[in-house]
């Protein structure tokens, strides 16, 4: 589950389905709408309906129990998929998981004159670090995204969690990963941090702490 305007021929993705293959497992990767390959207007997207369509996938794609992988904004999908399907749910990756993030990432810090635009025009642009255009972020982005917030009370996730996260993730603050150790009611979390990480979390040395996680858990659902 990619993050907010990713897609899946990113690194991680692609990485992890040729990893998968070689181990004879089963991958699914797949673009939210108003992303990569999916039809649709991104500003027309919102947490719940990438949720739901995340858990289609779920539905429609995949058997049995499965490890569920977020990166960033797929890190907050994976974990209202789990809560959606927990049946279905063998293990959770969170790759600098971004639960949240409209709220306390975006909203939060926006000053009050970037409010009030964002208010009166429904849309608004920031400048970003991954890409040449500013990113377009929609007013009703941040009023939906209030219905899923994760962090401010207990998640009830019950399975094994695997939370990987940079120090040096300038997007996303690493204290994030502790923050949703300490929220969620599994009994098996694990907080993994790099100490010269970013919060892409792409390089050779990154991809196989990722795969080595993601295998971990497989190996544990007996798959």
């Amino acid at each position: 589950m990619g993050g907010f305007r990713s897609d899946m021929t990113g690194t991680k993705a692609m990485t992890l389905e040729a990893a998968c293959r070689a181990a004879g497992r089963a991958f699914v990767r797949f673009d939210y709408s108003g992303h990569g390959q999916s039809s649709g207007d991104f500003l027309d997207g919102t947490i719940g309906g990438w949720r739901d369509e995340a858990v289609a996938v779920l539905d429609e794609a995949a058997r049995g129990r499965q490890v569920l992988v977020g990166s960033s904004m797929g890190g907050w999908i994976m974990l209202l998929a789990a809560l959606a399907r927990p049946e279905r749910i063998a293990g959770l990756v969170g790759i600098a998981a971004a639960p949240d993030f409209t709220e306390d990432l975006m909203w939060n810090r926006y000053g009050e004159d970037m409010r009030a635009q964002l208010k009166a025009k429904g849309v608004i642009h920031v400048p970003s670090d991954y890409d040449d255009e500013d990113y377009p972020i929609a007013y009703r982005l941040i009023e939906e995204g209030r219905r899923h917030l994760l962090l401010r009370r207990p998640i009830p996730v019950h399975c094994p969690i695997r939370l990987l996260h940079g120090k040096r993730d300038v997007d996303v603050p690493w204290m994030t990963a502790s923050r949703i150790a300490e929220q969620v009611l599994s009994e098996d979390v694990r907080v993994f941090l790099v100490p010269d990480g970013d919060h892409r979390l792409a390089r050779e040395q990154d991809l196989a702490r990722i795969w080595a996680l993601v295998d971990e858990l497989c190996a544990s659902a007996g798959s």
